[in-house]
């Protein structure tokens, strides 16, 4: 077992630093084996089997020493208050981040559990998913209290300006007009970008006001569901605290229903939306207007994004494609309801 998983490590970022990492982990063990994990899209993650038990090992590729240890801080102090999170195993020194060959590592216990979209979630389930978010946004802003944070993680006051979208739209609609060999993605590309770019000259007045972004506090940063691990019917762990910042927080809860909850055709599960928006609100004291606000926000943002697009033809990078047609008929028809997408939000049932 250790031969054959000696060969699949090596082919891996790290894998030949495995003995010598675990090594600073006072009862972590030898290692069997270690087997990249499929889902992620910023950083390596590696399933990790040893003598003393399972691990997942993280190496974060953007190194970022104070990023990684105000994370840290942030679910050991989470962890301790009862939210379902999995905290970094500390090494022998006390540290949380090891750092071999400039690469930076951490080790977490391994959590057995699946990912569920909001298809699979019941209307109760719904309800303890938008009071679970709650409840991370007011402990994190109890934990958090007095933590510096950087003004990369913080976010924009200003809404996107749709003339920067239309430059960003007439670049990616030549790169679609020149793929080769040309696909039904890049027909369905070209389609949606034409699509948005009318949809843009007619609501350009309907951007959010400069300035106009409510309070901010301390969110997860990217909650949707490869982020949340489920046992049976409950949630076991959020993971993946990389985008840790300052935000306002209702746009998070939004942002975060708008992947949940998105059918394949691009439409939202609206009375889903509503359980879990009530149980939000009920769980952090945010107000409707609070979500109204953020729900026209995000809106915004949804019409003028288009990274998913930005790392195939920029990047050449496809692996989000298959999450595209969705996400791009969901602007289209979150702009023709909008009202009835800002009142399941806004005065949803809890």
């Amino acid at each position: 077992m250790l031969r054959s998983s000696v060969a699949r490590t090596a082919a891996t970022p790290g894998g030949h630093l495995l003995v010598p990492l675990l090594s600073r982990y006072e009862d972590a063990g030898e290692p069997l084996s270690c087997e990249p994990v499929a889902e992620g899209l910023l950083n390596h993650g590696y399933f990790l089997a040893t003598t003393h038990g399972r691990y997942f090992l993280k190496h974060h590729l953007d190194g970022d020493l104070g990023a990684l240890t105000r994370q840290h801080r942030a679910t050991l102090r989470l962890a301790d208050r009862g939210l379902p999170v999995a905290p970094p195993v500390p090494a022998a020194d006390g540290r949380t981040v090891t750092v071999l060959d400039g690469r930076c590592y951490a080790l977490h216990p391994w959590v057995e559990g699946r990912h569920l979209s909001g298809a699979a979630l019941s209307l109760a389930q719904s309800r303890r998913l938008g009071a679970l978010l709650g409840h991370v946004h007011i402990t994190l802003e109890q934990v958090m209290a007095g933590e510096p944070c950087p003004a990369r993680l913080t976010y924009p006051a200003d809404a996107a300006d749709p003339a920067h979208t239309f430059e960003l739209i007439d670049e990616l609609l030549a790169l679609a007009r020149r793929a080769r060999p040309r696909t039904s993605f890049d027909e369905l590309a070209e389609h949606r970008l034409l699509e948005r770019r009318a949809l843009l000259k007619r609501l350009a007045h309907r951007r959010p006001a400069a300035g106009a972004a409510p309070p901010a506090g301390w969110v997860h940063g990217d909650f949707h569901p490869l982020n949340v691990l489920y046992r049976g019917a409950e949630p076991a762990a959020i993971v993946d605290w990389d985008r840790l910042g300052v935000q306002p927080r209702a746009e998070e809860a939004v942002r975060a229903a708008a992947i949940f909850f998105v059918r394949p055709c691009g439409s939202l599960d609206l009375a889903k939306v509503a359980a879990y928006a009530g149980a939000y609100r009920s769980a952090c004291g945010a107000g409707s207007d609070e979500l109204a606000a953020a729900v026209h926000r995000v809106w915004w943002e949804r019409l003028n994004d288009f990274w998913m697009l930005t790392w195939r033809y920029r990047l050449g990078d496809p692996r989000t494609d298959p999450q595209f047609p969705a996400a791009a008929a969901l602007a289209v028809w979150w702009t023709r309801e909008y009202s009835a997408v800002r009142d399941a939000f806004a005065d949803g049932f809890t």
